[in-house]
């Protein structure tokens, strides 16, 4: 089960029902131990398609267009163009890479708010027709570059316009909608529907009450100036829980039926991106500098007892200018796990985590609690598929981590029960390189490494 930095080949590696994570993550430790400690991601794809079988189950009704920034990775793009999902792009590279796997321009979106000319042109020459646009700049250059350009009003909601510190909100006023409708009429430019994004830090599922009443309005209003609307997309925001997708349904779904019933014409999509991803990757790190120094100066958090123990500072081999870009803008969404085993009585000791950088915002835990760690040890990170698998910084020379990716034999199956293996993807040139992996193995430990002996059978597709 070899994985490739090069991503224009990668390998996925079918488990047996006796494997699981933790195996294929000891497998790559141990591996990775030997070969120079890389950090590396494993990916299990087979939770992207749960992810998307718990989205029918739900919410049939909204069509998703996956979040493209999120994480571009071959792997996951081929996966849910396959599952139907479309596409929502930021930028012209985005948007060449989901049409390589030959979705159509329909099931894209362009949804950056600032927007390039250049950009907007190669929308135009690729067919890529709905935008989103929130401001009358914007809309002049949409109208002189994209004559098919088919436009959603991006609203704000309560949650944005309350401005979460640090946090960039786009989104015009309901006050405003009215002069870029004016605007729009002018310039001879569709508007189609509207978007609004309520973001997943928001805990307060009612600000969709406000946004879906704002959105009627903006419908009605439309219809006044002689636009024909018959699109709605409700954003992103989902955090990838069942329990918060089936509260939002909850919501929503009653003032679906009243604002925009069935029947009606108007097409219902999101734009989830984390939803998808964010728990299907795994990233492991290694440590590389360890720094012993006084409890006290720990500042806050857990740990802080004043008394004579140690406390520790752990550099990693990756950090903010790599995998943990995110943690520059939003709290770290996961706990680290120690890799190696150690006793249940052992000692814990206030820790801190860092990146390799030794920048001072180069801090991925400020304060946790760890048994004492050696340089060489293995930190596990899950829940870390969004935002974090991108090209790295070229500070320092950060590589960026190897991406291995798993299924189990059972999400296989699932996938062959609803037509959706590999084989009959008609994706894209990528696919003719796929190679799969079989494994037979039902045990891996990290003293034993799965090697050419331990692979079943290579299947060649293409």
């Amino acid at each position: 089960m070899k994985g490739f930095i090069d991503d224009a080949n990668y390998s996925v590696g079918l488990l047996d029902e006796g494997t699981n994570l933790g195996n294929v993550i000891d497998n790559y430790v141990y591996e990775h131990t030997l070969t120079g400690k890389n950090a590396f991601f494993v990916g299990d794809l087979g939770k992207i398609v749960k992810k998307h079988s718990q989205w029918q189950n739900i919410v049939a009704q909204i069509k998703p267009f996956y979040t493209v920034k999120c994480n571009s990775t071959p792997a996951v793009l081929e996966i849910l163009a396959a599952l139907g999902t479309g596409f929502a792009c930021s930028s012209k590279t985005e948007m060449a890479l989901v049409q390589e796997l030959g979705v159509s321009p329909e099931n894209i979106i362009y949804i950056s708010p600032c927007k390039q000319v250049s950009q907007i042109k190669y929308a135009a020459k690729v067919g890529v027709n709905i935008m989103t646009c929130d401001n009358e700049v914007e809309l002049k250059k949409i109208a002189r570059n994209h004559p098919n350009a088919k436009v959603l009003l991006h609203i704000a909601t309560e949650d944005s316009i309350g401005g979460g510190e640090g946090n960039m909100k786009f989104g015009t006023t309901l006050k405003n909608c009215r002069h870029l409708l004016e605007c729009a009429k002018e310039l001879d430019v569709q508007i189609i529907g509207v978007k609004f994004h309520v973001s997943s830090a928001c805990k307060e599922s009612q600000v969709y009450v406000h946004a879906l009443s704002d959105a009627r309005c903006v419908f009605d209003m439309a219809g006044e100036f002689g636009f024909t609307m018959n699109m709605l997309d409700i954003g992103g925001g989902f955090t990838g829980t069942e329990f918060q997708l089936e509260e939002v349904n909850h919501v929503i779904s009653p003032l679906l039926d009243v604002y925009f019933p069935e029947g009606s014409g108007i097409k219902i999509i999101s734009e989830p991106g984390s939803y998808f991803v964010s728990s299907a990757f795994t990233l492991a790190v290694n440590i590389v500098a360890k720094k012993v120094v006084e409890n006290d100066k720990f500042s806050s958090g857990v740990g802080k007892t004043g008394s004579d123990e140690p406390a520790f500072m752990y550099y990693m081999n990756d950090g903010v200018y790599g995998s943990f870009a995110s943690k520059l803008s939003e709290d770290l969404n996961t706990i680290p796990e120690v890799h190696k085993k150690y006793k249940a009585d052992e000692p814990l000791f206030t820790s801190s985590l860092w990146g390799p950088s030794c920048d001072e915002l180069d801090q991925i835990v400020e304060n946790c609690l760890l048994p004492e760690l050696n340089v060489g040890d293995w930190l596990i990170f899950d829940n870390m598929g969004a935002d974090s698998v991108h090209e790295p910084s070229a500070f320092n020379d950060f590589q960026r981590p190897a991406i291995y990716y798993m299924m189990s034999y059972s999400d296989w199956y699932e996938m062959q029960v609803n037509k959706l293996v590999w084989s009959t993807f008609q994706c894209g040139k990528n696919l003719n390189n796929l190679i799969l992996l079989i494994l037979l193995e039902t045990k891996t430990t990290s003293n034993s490494y799965l090697g050419p002996d331990k692979i079943s059978s290579i299947i060649h597709w293409g």
